[in-house]
């Protein structure tokens, strides 16, 4: 398979996803909530999202290039779905501070990607396989989303009431 200018549209659509962390960013609130002794420091943040979008462009490309005429369609609705979903993740916990909605995205983005990775793998294996570390990091992200949800009572479902 030659590479070719098509793959930076799937770039672009990631990196569109990942502009909703540079908007909604941790503010002075954030750094008041209780956290996790295991939680990662801040600064892996940005270079593990920068790997995992290049990965995740990579592999919704491949599975687009292989897909037999007519069948890509499901596979890249299930890749734009997904970049909706994370793309709200930060609107949804930095932005409107909603910890409780933000976990309820962030169970139906692992959905998506588990979607994508059933989709892809027969289509192109490597596809597949190159969406097995973004599942790893939000089985993490939803852990950590989880017990930030719990360590903070007074973040309820709707919102942080402080």
């Amino acid at each position: 398979m030659a590479l070719d200018w098509t793959i930076l549209i799937f770039i672009a659509i990631c990196f569109t996803a990942a502009a909703s962390g540079g908007i909604f960013r941790a503010g002075a609130w954030y750094q008041d909530l209780k956290k996790p002794s295991w939680r990662p420091p801040g600064y892996l943040f940005g270079p593990v999202w920068l790997v995992l979008y290049i990965m995740i462009a990579v592999s919704a490309w491949r599975a687009w290039m292989v897909a037999e005429p007519g069948a890509e369609t499901l596979p890249v609705a299930v890749f734009v779905l997904n970049m909706v979903l994370n793309a709200a993740w930060s609107a949804l916990f930095f932005g409107m501070r909603r910890l409780g909605l933000a976990l309820v995205d962030m169970g139906a983005l692992w959905l998506s990607i588990v979607a994508m990775i059933a989709l892809y793998l027969p289509i192109d294996p490597l596809a597949g396989w190159l969406l097995v570390p973004y599942l790893a990091w939000v089985s993490f992200a939803f852990v950590l989303n989880m017990t930030m949800q719990r360590l903070n009572p007074a973040s309820h479902f709707l919102g942080v009431t402080q």
